[in-house]
């Protein structure tokens, strides 16, 4: 089956930001990520900084907008042509409403889209309350890699639930080429098999050479066709500039 023309991709999962999360330590990191990630056809990337409520990653909005600026700047001496958004990955919490109120986190590129991650290997009480709250506020959640989980990694019943709340979900490309590990590999084909993801993520944290995209892409190519992967890697992430 053909795959799309990689190009115009949007990553909507990053950590390009220099020292604020376990991500780019410098600017030079940062930029070293954004250009391997242009080599694989990626024209707009969301930065997503980590946000853990009360902890060393609470990088606040105003800081990682100076942080945005410094690099933009690196990337044009480098002549690197990536369009770079803000947004942030953050860790579920009852207080993700009041954290948006007060700028201390954002949704992506300033949309009603929010990425929100879950405790790897725990599960986390009251998530779906937290979840239908953001909801009934207009937000559209999206999981970040949610084939990492260990509790949906158990209990597919899980994702159905969630999906069926409204959560969407944002996998990683590294997934389906084993990044992750089998269980997340396994996880993340079932869910392209019943057409459970929104969107795709590099889920970069330092440039290593990894071509992740293009050898994803292919993977993927055994479960949607050319015109479903247009919609996974293109149309369903420009929603995000559109809301």
């Amino acid at each position: 089956m053909a795959t799309p023309n990689l190009n115009k991709i949007t990553d909507t999962h990053s950590h390009i930001l220099p020292g604020i999360d376990d991500g780019a330590k410098t600017l030079t990191d940062g930029a070293d990520i954004v250009r391997e990630l242009a080599e694989q056809g990626v024209t707009n990337i969301i930065a997503t900084p980590h946000y853990v409520n009360e902890t060393i990653y609470s990088s606040p909005y105003s800081e990682n907008k100076k942080l945005l600026k410094e690099l933009q700047k690196h990337l044009a001496k480098e002549g690197i042509k990536v369009k770079i958004y803000l947004g942030n990955e953050i860790y579920i919490d009852p207080a993700i409403p009041d954290l948006i109120k007060h700028h201390k986190v954002t949704p992506l590129a300033g949309s009603k889209y929010l990425l929100v991650e879950f405790p790897l290997d725990n599960e986390y009480p009251n998530y779906e309350d937290y979840f239908r709250v953001l909801i009934n506020q207009g937000y559209k959640v999206v999981l970040a890699h949610p084939e990492r989980y260990t509790i949906i990694q158990k209990d597919y019943q899980i994702a159905k639930d969630l999906r069926d709340l409204g959560v969407l979900f944002q996998c990683n490309y590294g997934s389906i080429v084993g990044k992750y590990g089998k269980r997340a590999k396994k996880l993340v084909k079932k869910f392209a098999k019943d057409k459970m993801i929104f969107i795709f993520g590099s889920d970069m944290h330092r440039a290593r050479g990894e071509y992740l995209i293009d050898k994803a892409v292919k993977k993927l190519s055994k479960y949607y066709s050319p015109a479903e992967l247009k919609t996974l890697l293109q149309t369903n992430p420009s929603k995000i500039f559109t809301f």
